[in-house]
Parts: C-alpha cells; structure tokens; sequence
C-alpha cells in the first residue's frame, strides 16, 4: 500500500434548530488516499491480489484512527471510496466491500450491522457524502444521517480515496416516529 496522506475532518454541532446539543453531536472522517493498486494494468479481471495487499492494512489504519478522532464511543457509522478519473468505481468497491477492511471497524465500534458505503469515481476535490446508519441496529432512523466532506486535493487520477466515518450520536435534535410504526400509528388515528 502506497499512501500520499491521511485526512482527518472532524464537525462538532453545537446547535441545531436554534436549540442546544448536549452532548455536542460529533462526527469524525478519517480518509487515506492511496495509489490505486491496478492503475495502468487495463482491465484487471481478478481484483483479489490488489484487495489481499491492501484492505486489511488499510482498515486496520482507518478504523483506529476514526475511532481516536471522534474522541467518544460510536454509535454510528460509514465508509467511502473516490476512486481517480483513470480508475474504475470497481477499484474502490474492492477495497471497501470486504470483511478484510470492515471487520477492523465493527470490532473497534462493537457493531454488527453492514457498514453503509459510497462510492464513486472523480477528480480531486469532488465532495462526497458518506452515509451513517446505527452499528446494532439499521432501523434505528435517528442514526440515518449523512457527512459531507471534500479534499482539495485528492484523489489523484491514479489514486483512491478511502474514508471511513463515524458518530458519537444520532441526528441532533431527531424526532421521527419509531421504524414500523407509521403506519399503525396513521391506521389507528384514523379509525
């Protein structure tokens, strides 16, 4: 694994809908970028050498470093690839979508859920959002959320961008009805 930088990009809400956060609501990003590992091969038909020299060392990294960043426990999470303008979307789907590079992070935040995921190819400077969903539970709705972030000067067309984020709460200030009640709660008001 070949990497130019690691970004780290951290929003504390202090207010929201002109009420306080208390506890601020934090979100962390911590995001590698990397020569993408098949860039100049063409069209590589086994992606599986790339992701065995790669994914684990860089979930490994990410995790530890998201989990210090947002400073809390997580209660939220996601993960994200910007893969250069000469790459594939392929390329960073094959980074992410693994156990090699996920596992570091469900044990880190003790989740068991799917980690939510982006990805896209673009050139430097490109915002993303990266979705955010409970580390137990994804219907839990007041952790459905979003971080958007950008880095002025990455991914290189020859680079992946692999970021993973994470939350120390739900949305601030949520209020919706619980998943799976809507419709009970609509039936029985109208009956």
């Amino acid at each position: 694994m070949k990497l130019r930088k690691i970004l780290t990009h951290v929003e504390e809400t202090l207010t929201e809908g002109g009420r306080a956060v208390t506890p601020a609501a934090r979100v962390a990003v911590v995001a590698a970028v990397l020569d993408n590992p098949w860039a100049g091969q063409g069209f590589v038909e086994d992606l599986t050498p790339g992701i065995d020299a790669v994914a684990d060392e860089l979930g490994a990294l990410l995790a530890k470093r998201v989990a210090t960043a947002l400073g809390t426990p997580i209660e939220a999470y996601g993960k994200a690839a910007i893969v250069g303008i000469n790459g594939e979307i392929e390329h960073g789907s094959a980074l992410i979508h693994t156990l090699q590079f996920g596992d570091h992070f469900r044990a880190i935040a003790s989740a068991t859920t799917l980690l939510p995921a982006v990805e896209k190819r673009a050139v430097a400077g490109a915002g993303f959002d990266i979705p955010l969903k409970h580390i137990t539970d994804m219907k839990q709705r007041s952790h459905h959320q979003t971080i958007e972030v950008s880095f002025a000067d990455a991914p290189h067309s020859d680079e992946i961008l692999v970021a993973l984020a994470a939350a120390s709460q739900g949305r601030p200030q949520q209020r919706l009805r619980v998943f799976g009640t809507d419709f009970g709660a609509d039936a029985a008001a109208a009956s």
